[in-house]
């Protein structure tokens, strides 16, 4: 899928199965939500804190799954609801972090 057929998705998810999008505001409230979701199952994964239930890697891997998606959900929500092309809007960032980064994390002795 690509990005273009993202956005295209979740708007026809949204006005046929989801009614209407929520407001900005609200989006911008569950993506704060989704985000510290994301973080819980990564601490648990990749940090120092445990499962009340311990799951397989399998188990694991789902939930985290799941959790950056709902992140990508929301945020393609919001270019939606706000114009924004993401495929454009990500072409232009990879553009300037290639400018401004090209040499930095290379001379970076904390990276080699």
């Amino acid at each position: 899928m690509t990005i273009k057929q993202l956005q295209s998705q979740v708007d026809h998810w949204i006005n046929t199965i989801g009614v209407r999008y929520f407001s900005e505001m609200t989006n911008m409230a569950i993506l704060t939500e989704e985000v510290g979701e994301l973080a819980r199952v990564m601490s648990r994964i990749y940090g120092e804190q445990s499962w009340k239930v311990p799951l397989s890697d399998e188990e694991e891997k789902e939930k985290l799954a799941d959790e950056m998606a709902d992140v990508l959900w929301v945020v393609t929500c919001l270019a939606n609801q706000t114009g924004i092309d993401l495929t454009q809007a990500l072409q232009k960032n990879l553009e300037k972090k290639t400018t401004r980064d090209k040499d930095r994390h290379r001379g970076n002795s904390k990276l080699l």
